[in-house]
């Protein structure tokens, strides 16, 4: 099995990158939709975020309010930890289960894992392979506007909250540029693919 670390900034195209891995054969280990699934109602994960941020930061309906939750923790880098302290070992828990039985099911399975906060958080040297999906900053804020509506201020707080490009290309294996269109995108990504798969079967 080799696992492959996948992260980008925001904006950059990470997730269109990781679909199109799968197409490819990859198995997905999505941190943003556990982050998701391990803050839904009911959960410890729930309650431990109420806790430490107060009931405002939930719905009506009772769950959580991620745009509120965001601005309050995009604009606050003690928050932000905080948040990431209660999330953070609860996907780390669901990811292992995850890729163990993927592993089961195949010995030379690519398993990609989409990690936004890589970089930040340290975590390179757990994978094989670190990529990079990497764009200018200035088409990740258009996107960002434009694509997700986010008021210019919104888009650049989240950005600063994060690790720079340079930071990103740092730690990085392999690096997807994604300032293309979407058929030259899929090219660079089929090449990555390729890599990815002669590695996982020679190692």
């Amino acid at each position: 099995m080799l696992r492959v670390g996948l992260t980008g900034g925001i904006g950059a195209g990470k997730s269109e990158v990781s679909r199109l891995l799968v197409d490819c054969g990859a198995v997905l280990i999505d941190a943003d939709r556990i982050a998701r699934e391990v803050v839904e109602p009911g959960t410890p994960g729930l309650a431990a975020v109420v806790e430490a941020f107060g009931a405002a930061v939930l719905t009506e309906d009772g769950r959580l309010d991620r745009p509120k939750l965001g601005s309050i923790v995009f604009a606050d880098r003690e928050k932000l930890a905080a948040l990431n302290s209660i999330v953070h070992p609860l996907v780390g828990e669901r990811s292992r289960a995850l890729e163990e039985a993927a592993e089961a099911a195949a010995e030379d399975a690519v398993v990609v894992h989409d990690v936004p906060l890589l970089t930040e958080n340290g975590l390179a040297p757990l994978y094989d392979v670190v990529v990079v999906v990497d764009a200018d900053p200035a088409t990740q804020l258009d996107r960002l506007v434009r694509l997700r509506g986010m008021s210019e201020q919104d888009a650049r707080a989240r950005m600063a909250a994060q690790a720079t490009r340079e930071q990103r290309r740092e730690i990085a294996d392999l690096v997807v540029d994604n300032d293309v269109p979407l058929e030259e995108l899929r090219r660079r990504v089929r090449e990555v693919w390729a890599e990815l798969a002669r590695r996982a079967h020679t190692e």
